[in-house]
């Protein structure tokens, strides 16, 4: 590289630092992505019901999508998902009959990515004692809260699901490629050239 013209060696450096710059980013930048740190129903809850689906994750949120699926994929009716700082809440407007059910949620990251995961839990039926003599849980503790180690799991789902590179990092990263083989192209060209008309 030392027997290349001042200007190539310029252009050349000046395109690997730039394509070494885009290289180091995506890797930092999947790390920010904020998390689910509980859910009510928490992952793999029996509960006798479910009033509300309530979502808390590590930063505040935007654009919720929450959708509840029974164990035959039929859709239950939910209210429509809403903000309260970095929770996100949804009314079960109808009584869940016993059965298994997931929630799936989608959310717009605070660093401007989505991200996504599921919770599976399960509804007991009503009977007033469970098969080893013990009395269900009282109607308010039914919601069941979780902290992250209980919700670890479906957190790490939604970062997983979101933790791919964008795709626009990519594009800009191959747009640097091409444009520095065209400046070394370009540049060697002009150099010949000179060479030439010094040689006439």
């Amino acid at each position: 590289m030392a027997s290349l013209p001042r200007h190539i060696r310029a252009a050349v450096t000046l395109a690997c630092a730039l394509v070494l710059t885009f290289l180091t980013f995506p890797a930092s930048a999947a790390f920010a992505h904020d998390t689910l740190k509980s859910s009510s129903p928490a992952k793999d809850a029996r509960l006798s019901s479910v009033e509300e689906i309530e979502l808390e994750y590590s930063a505040g949120v935007k654009f919720p999508f929450v959708v509840l699926h029974d164990a035959a994929g039929k859709e239950i009716a939910l209210g429509k998902p809403r903000l309260d700082g970095p929770k996100v809440l949804a009314d079960v407007t109808q009584p869940l009959a016993p059965g298994a059910y997931v929630i799936a949620w989608r959310v717009v990251s605070s660093d401007g990515h989505p991200i996504e995961g599921e919770i599976p839990f399960n509804v007991k039926g009503s009977s007033s004692a469970s098969p080893t003599g013990e009395s269900p849980a009282p109607a308010g503790q039914s919601a069941v809260q979780t902290t992250g180690a209980a919700a670890g799991p479906s957190a790490a789902a939604g970062t997983a699901a979101s933790a791919g590179v964008p795709g626009w990092i990519w594009g800009a990263l191959a747009g640097l490629v091409v444009l520095g083989a065209f400046v070394l192209i370009r540049t060697s060209r002009r150099g010949r050239d000179r060479e030439e008309v010094d040689a006439d």
